[in-house]
């Protein structure tokens, strides 16, 4: 099972229902996908969005995301010991395994790797469990902010209900067929990205085209996000009409 978090405020007893019935009919493997959302368990203002996940059979979650760690430092936490095991595990003669310690090839994919486990536990370390909850929760804050700006303007639509840190948004013009609203929508996310201020990426809808802002930087502060939402809107009132 995929659990998108974004919609977590309105699906957090559903999923405490699914796993209930996952355990009492002892077949179903409840998964979660929790790249962004799971870190919302470090913060006291939105762990109530993860109501039943620890009820769940596995979690993944992205550590180069919210800590700010390079890139593919995923990180994947399972129940049961010997199905993950069982389902990494490779026998060779010449895999020769420690009678004492943990060998790392038999619970990932990856033969070899290098140490991206050092800069995850440098960033937890650093931060804390205090300072991850200010970095979760001053980023949501600025996704309300960027909401909130984006909204306000003529054309501009803001898709979802922002409980965590993703906003998406779809831009629109007068008179404008849906299909020329997505191709509008396009034009604006390809400007934003020319312009520099900010980076940000495009996505698909209930099949209609949108622009997707996740924010996760560490680094953002309030004036970032309203200089982002002055080039977004620049962005979207440049070019002509359809």
């Amino acid at each position: 099972m995929r659990w998108a978090p974004r919609a977590a405020g309105r699906r957090s007893s559903a999923l405490a229902d699914v796993t209930r019935l996952a355990r009492e009919h002892g077949e179903a493997w409840v998964h979660v996908d929790g790249a962004f959302g799971l870190w919302a368990a470090a913060s006291r203002a939105h762990r109530h969005l993860l109501s039943g996940v620890g009820d769940a059979d596995s979690w993944a979650t992205d550590a180069h995301k919210w800590l700010n760690v390079p890139y593919d430092s995923g990180l994947a936490f399972v129940r049961d010991r010997e199905a993950h095991r069982a389902a990494m595990a490779r026998s060779a003669a010449y895999l020769q395994r420690s009678d004492a310690d943990r060998d790392n090839y038999e619970w990932t994919p990856e033969f070899s790797r290098r140490a991206r486990g050092f800069a995850v536990y440098a960033a937890l370390r650093s931060l804390g469990r205090s300072g991850i909850a200010a970095l979760v929760e001053r980023c949501c804050a600025h996704a309300r902010l960027f909401a909130e700006l984006l909204a306000k303007a003529p054309g501009v639509r803001v898709m979802n209900e922002v409980v965590l840190n993703q906003v998406l948004v779809r831009f629109e013009r007068p008179g404008a067929t849906p299909e020329q609203g997505d191709q509008w929508t396009r034009d604006v996310i390809a400007r934003v990205q020319r312009d520099g201020t900010c980076w940000l990426s495009g996505t698909v809808w209930r099949g209609r085209a949108l622009m997707r802002i996740s924010v996760c930087n560490w680094s953002t502060a309030g004036e970032d996000v309203g200089r982002s939402a002055a080039a977004i809107l620049r962005a979207h009132g440049s070019g002509s009409a359809p």
